[in-house]
């Protein structure tokens, strides 16, 4: 008869590992606090046994569940990966494990998301940008769970935010082009419609773009979602036109890449007959022919500042609502050239 084996507990794991439970205990809910060589043995008995941690009693019992819900728009592309994978190294450091779920730019499907990680109990909540439903920020507010925005930066935020002025980046992007030269400057956005990021982007480029009085026909202003081939599609409708600008401007780097493709596709010349102006220095971007031309987000700085201060604000004193903004730069390289 089949005889069920016993599952391995906590005391095992620390005779596997010949050190007291008090210091299993610490190394899963303050691995800071232990030295990376009794955690390297730690881990090591944890695995050789099968232990693993029931997360559940642990919360029956009011303790933490060591989990941060990130809510994303979309996971399809490259736009937030950088920023993903330093967020959640940097919460590994310090003994959390970061769960994600996308919402498809849907802010009603957003608040069903962030419902279900506050049924999960988890510590902190993450999200990208500062848009949210009226349910959603209700909802945080009377929960009041620690809870950043990341990407975005804005000083009247509702809650705390780490990020970039993207009507900033917005600014610099169109200011580049600007001071090469171009006067007949195209758009390729996504829709602005729940959308901080793109909309502030816009907002920033339109600025710069009235300053000099430089004004862009509807025929130029072309919607492309985050997708290379969408963005293809869109760089050859904006480009065989009776008239094509000097240079296009994109709502981000994914958009810009599409439209390098589709020049290439019609034979023109880049950054001879067309410049090409991206925003967020993506992987990829440096790599590709030509080489893009970008505004870089500091995406791997804004995922470790935006875990160092959800790990805080769930084991410190309740933090005020902190605003922490990131530099950006101007990174010139192949796509853009003078207007001759």
């Amino acid at each position: 008869m089949y005889k069920q084996q016993v599952k391995p507990d906590i005391f095992d794991v620390a005779k596997a590992a010949g050190v007291s439970i008090s210091t299993v205990s610490r190394s899963y809910n303050h691995p800071n606090l232990v030295k990376p060589s009794t955690r390297k043995k730690i881990e090591k008995a944890t695995q050789k046994i099968g232990y693993i941690r029931n997360r559940a009693a642990q919360i029956m019992h009011g303790r933490r569940s060591s989990t941060i819900g990130l809510v994303v728009p979309t996971i399809n592309n490259a736009i937030f990966a950088e920023v993903i994978q330093s967020f959640s190294e940097s919460l590994d450091n310090y003994g959390f494990t970061m769960l994600i779920a996308s919402h498809g730019f849907n802010l009603k499907r957003e608040y069903k998301m962030v419902k279900k990680f506050l049924e999960h109990r988890v510590d902190g909540l993450a999200f990208i940008g500062l848009e949210h439903s009226e349910a959603t920020i209700q909802l945080i507010q009377q929960q009041q769970v620690p809870s950043l925005a990341i990407w975005n930066f804005k000083e009247e935020a509702e809650f705390s935010c780490v990020g970039v002025d993207n009507n900033e980046a917005g600014r610099l992007a169109a200011k580049h082009l600007l001071d090469l030269g171009h006067r007949k400057i195209g758009l390729i956005f996504p829709s602005l419609i729940g959308n901080d990021r793109a909309r502030d982007r816009m907002k920033g480029v339109k600025f710069e773009l009235e300053r000099l009085n430089v004004t862009t026909p509807k025929s130029w202003q072309i919607e492309s979602p985050y997708s290379l081939d969408e963005a293809k599609r869109a760089g050859i409708k904006l480009l065989t036109n009776n008239e094509i600008p000097s240079a296009i401007l994109c709502g981000n780097d994914i958009i810009a890449q599409g439209v390098i493709y589709a020049a290439k596709l019609l034979g023109i010349k880049i950054p001879k007959d067309l410049s090409i102006m991206g925003i967020g220095d993506f992987n990829g971007s440096a790599e590709i022919e030509p080489s893009l031309s970008t505004v870089r987000i500091p995406a791997m700085q804004i995922g470790s500042l935006a875990a160092d201060y959800i790990f805080k604000a769930i084991t410190e004193k309740p933090l005020e609502i902190s605003a922490i903004r990131c530099d950006l730069s101007i990174i010139e390289r192949d796509s853009t050239d003078s207007y001759s």
